[in-house]
C-alpha cells in the first residue's frame, strides 16, 4: 500500500526522494539529514515513539532547497543559514518563504537563477501532486 503524498515520510523516504545517496556505497545517506537537522532551524521533524523521525512534504522542500544550495550551487553551511533566514529574497513557489537571494546579480546570472528555480518550482510541484 502506497502512502498518500501528504502523509508523513521517514527518514530513509525523504534521503530517497532528495537524492542523498552515497556514491560509493550505494547506500541512503540519512545522516546527513540528521546533520542538517542540527545545522538548520528550519528543519523540524516529528518524533515519535524509538525515536522515529517523521517529516512533512514542507520539511522535505527545506531540505531540498538545502541540498541545492549546498551540492549544486556550492553554497556554505553559513551562507544558507542567511539565505533561510533572509527576508529580502525571491520565492521559490507560493507555498514557502525559503529563497534564493537576489543580491549582485546580472541579466545573465538572473535568467540562469530563473530557469534553475522554475526546474525547482516544477519539482516541488511534482512532489507536492504526488
Amino acid at each position: 500500500m502506497e502512502k498518500k503524498p501528504e502523509a508523513y515520510k521517514t527518514i530513509g523516504e525523504v534521503a530517497e526522494i532528495v537524492g542523498l545517496i552515497d556514491k560509493k556505497r550505494g547506500t541512503l545517506s540519512t545522516h546527513t539529514i540528521r546533520f542538517w537537522e542540527k545545522e538548520f532551524s528550519q528543519i523540524k521533524p516529528i518524533i515519535l515513539s524509538g525515536k522515529r523521525r517523521y517529516y512533512s512534504n514542507k520539511e522535505i522542500r527545506i531540505i531540498k532547497l538545502i541540498k541545492f544550495l549546498l551540492k549544486e550551487k556550492g553554497m556554505t553551511i553559513k551562507g544558507v543559514k542567511a539565505v533561510l533566514n533572509s527576508p529580502k529574497s525571491l520565492k521559490l513557489d507560493d507555498t514557502t518563504k525559503y529563497s534564493v537571494s537576489n543580491q549582485s546579480l546580472n541579466k545573465v546570472k538572473i535568467k540562469d537563477k530563473i530557469k534553475k528555480i522554475s526546474k525547482i518550482i516544477d519539482e516541488l510541484k511534482e512532489l507536492k501532486n504526488g
